[in-house]
């Protein structure tokens, strides 16, 4: 019952497989460019699709994210996994109708995202702020190529 901080970043993706879900995990990513994380996502899918995963790939997250989304799920309820210090299920994206403040109707792309967090490491107000920079970036990915190291 505590609470150890890391000095990295280290996200788990869920990955479902034949025998259940596994959470690999992509180490050190606040260290790491975009190319370089889609290469070690490549890798992980392709240990985990050969059931090769080793300890070290399955040990040491801090936060996953489960994508729920790719199997029809539109939004849960997620459960932290301890150690980890939070979890993110995204949602399938969905087509619905917005009204402006104007009160005009518009299509809109819409993704559902719950996140569960440890409140000794996390308060509500930084798990919201990180919603909205987050929403920032998905919705202006052309943001993105600021922050790129």
């Amino acid at each position: 019952m505590e609470v150890v901080l890391k000095g990295s970043n280290n996200i788990g993706i869920a990955m479902a497989t034949p025998s259940g879900l596994v959470v690999p995990n992509i180490k050190n990513v606040q260290s790491l460019s975009i190319l370089e994380i889609t290469k070690e996502l490549s890798r992980l899918q392709q240990l985990t699709l050969a059931n090769k995963l080793n300890p070290e790939d399955i040990t040491g997250g801090t936060i996953t994210l489960s994508n729920i989304g790719a199997i029809g799920g539109k939004f849960g309820a997620p459960i932290l996994n301890l150690p980890e210090v939070a979890i993110i299920a995204i949602g399938r994206i969905q087509k619905v109708l917005c009204f402006a403040d104007d009160g005009n109707a518009y299509p809109a792309s819409v993704m559902m995202v719950n996140i569960g967090a440890d409140h000794r490491v996390l308060d509500g107000a930084t798990v919201a702020r990180f919603c909205n920079e987050w929403k920032q970036l998905i919705e202006n990915p052309e943001l993105l190529m600021l922050l790129m190291r």
